[in-house]
């Protein structure tokens, strides 16, 4: 079922994989994946391929490879499960199968199996996922100015990201966060980024982990004043985060974005309402983190 859907998906969305490949990234990635069934399938080239069939037949998959292969396909399918943009779904079939390739490279030939791990790593420091460049009303900090922004109106909320340009988490979460900056930025709901992995002072300072172990990025924090309210993922007292998706509705549900938004949108027209400093009372509450105590208080920038 998984596998149809995300068959379905790559169908619906293929005008728009098929721009991609006009990027060097996803090109590259694609002859990467497919380097092992072209070098076993080609004239000219499987010829010269051990083999360890008892037809002595270099030019088909034997019974381990294809077994590796179906182990591949059932790890993408898992993986894809919780995937949320189609960017993650090429993403999982693109890694998942570089690691099969490297493995069924090295059962041919050491050689082989060198010189593609040597491709991997190559291509891995020189070429970077593209970045997200479309629309979005998102203010980007650095270890200077956030401080100074975040504090220098208490009535304003902002929600802000924190990322790593190397996480394809947080790539894959681009463009969701700038819809939802598109949607909902205000005058008196703003968002904002700040990269952790260039600013780490910041991290430590707003307790998010850069290290890729952690799974805190991408880190979604809402501030009033320089004061948290709440963030996404949450993290248990032994520094673990909790396990969240970090889909459209879910983010506008946890962080009651539709109720900010209308008290804000009727503050600026002039209207009778709360005044928004109220946010702090009775704004999301945050959920309480598994194996945290009750009666602690979140500790506040400030108090640092």
């Amino acid at each position: 079922m998984g596998l149809i859907t995300g068959l379905f998906a790559i169908l619906y969305h293929l005008p728009r994989i098929y721009k991609w490949f006009f990027r060097p990234y996803y090109f590259i990635s694609l002859l990467m994946t497919l380097a092992f069934p072209v070098v076993r399938c080609c004239p000219g080239l499987c010829e010269n391929l051990p083999s360890q069939r008892e037809d002595a037949n270099s030019c088909a998959f034997d019974w381990r490879e294809m077994e590796i292969l179906m182990f591949l396909s059932a790890i993408v399918m898992m993986k894809n499960r919780r995937a949320i943009t189609l960017e993650q779904h090429i993403g999982n079939i693109f890694l998942f199968s570089k690691v099969a390739n490297v493995v069924l490279f090295f059962r041919v030939d050491l050689r082989l199996g060198l010189l593609y791990l040597t491709l991997c790593v190559v291509f891995l420091i020189a070429c970077k996922p593209p970045i997200y460049m479309g629309p979005e009303y998102i203010k980007y900090f650095s270890d200077t100015t956030i401080d100074e922004e975040l504090e220098r109106d208490s009535r304003e909320a902002w929600i802000v990201e924190f990322y790593a340009n190397w996480s394809p988490e947080c790539q894959s979460f681009a463009p969701i966060f700038a819809d939802l900056s598109l949607k909902y930025n205000c005058l008196g709901l703003k968002f904002g980024k700040v990269d952790i992995g260039q600013y780490g002072a910041v991290a430590e300072r707003y307790r998010v982990n850069p290290s890729p172990l952690s799974k805190q990025l991408p880190s979604l924090l809402l501030l009033q004043g320089g004061r948290e309210l709440m963030r996404r993922p949450q993290v248990d007292m032994k520094g673990r985060a909790i396990a969240w998706t970090f889909t459209e509705e879910n983010i506008i549900r946890e962080f009651n974005l539709n109720e900010i938004f209308q008290k804000y949108k009727k503050l600026s027209k002039g209207e009778k309402t709360e005044e928004p400093k109220t946010l702090l009372q009775e704004g999301p509450v945050e959920k309480e983190p598994v194996g945290s105590h009750e009666e602690e208080e979140p500790e506040s920038k400030k108090d640092k």
